[in-house]
């Protein structure tokens, strides 16, 4: 069964080849729409399928998620009646996310639940408070790691920020401060973050999540989950 994948969207073409080196290692039929900035829309991916995963390539349950993309899919459908969709779930939260943000701290220098290393872990944020809890469970359970400590900041729309997140904890006396972008593409987000915890002290701030191969893994879960137990649509 085709895999529709859709993306937030974005004008920074770095944005959508980051989606398209996810794609290219899933063994699916694939096709990807995006929800804003970009084409295809979705229901120009679902155009000519008469059965299709929709899977939304966002890090959390918020308001694309549970509104946005509900909606475009009753519209794609209202033009398309014999289309049967199973629409899954969010890539996050799931514990292989950790294991990727673990991946690109790595691959900049830091080594797994270092004891003299604080954590910023930044998502975007939203104006969905569940969704910015989410964000804060995920950095206390990984607390536990070892690490000298996780926080959670947001890009936009929560506090505390990852400049406000950096500056507490070196103020705190954290003998090394690093940022976990919790972003899945490169952008005007990642762009900000990286220039604003460097500015802050930040000594790295590791990669968006990317093409990483957990998160391809993770795909093949939700894709499969959606098969079995499908979402029901609410917008």
């Amino acid at each position: 069964m085709p895999l529709v994948a859709v993306a937030h969207g974005s004008r920074d073409p770095r944005a959508a080849a980051t989606v398209a080196a996810l794609l290219d290692q899933v063994p699916l039929d694939v096709r990807v729409a995006y929800l804003d900035h970009c084409a295809p829309t979705l229901a120009q991916a679902l155009h000519g399928l008469e059965e299709a995963v929709v899977l939304p390539l966002l890090l959390t349950e918020a308001y694309h998620s549970r509104v946005d993309l509900p909606a475009a899919l009753n519209e794609a459908r209202a033009h398309q009646p014999r289309l049967r969709v199973h629409y899954g779930t969010t890539l996050g939260p799931h514990p292989l996310l950790r294991a990727a943000l673990e991946r690109r701290l790595a691959e900049a220098g830091v080594l797994p639940g270092d004891p003299g290393t604080a954590v910023v872990l930044v998502s975007a944020g939203s104006s969905d408070a569940r969704a910015n809890a989410v964000v804060s469970r995920m950095a206390r359970e990984w607390r536990r790691g070892g690490w000298w400590t996780v926080r959670a900041a947001y890009a936009s729309a929560a506090g505390p920020t990852p400049a406000q997140a950096v500056a507490e904890l070196v103020r705190a006396g954290a003998p090394r401060v690093v940022v976990a972008p919790y972003l899945l593409a490169p952008g005007h987000f990642a762009d900000k973050v990286r220039r604003e915890a460097l500015e802050a002290g930040a000594a790295v701030v590791a990669d968006v999540l990317g093409p990483a191969p957990e998160l391809v893994d993770v795909l093949m879960e939700r894709y499969e989950g959606a098969q079995r137990d499908p979402v029901s649509l609410v917008g």
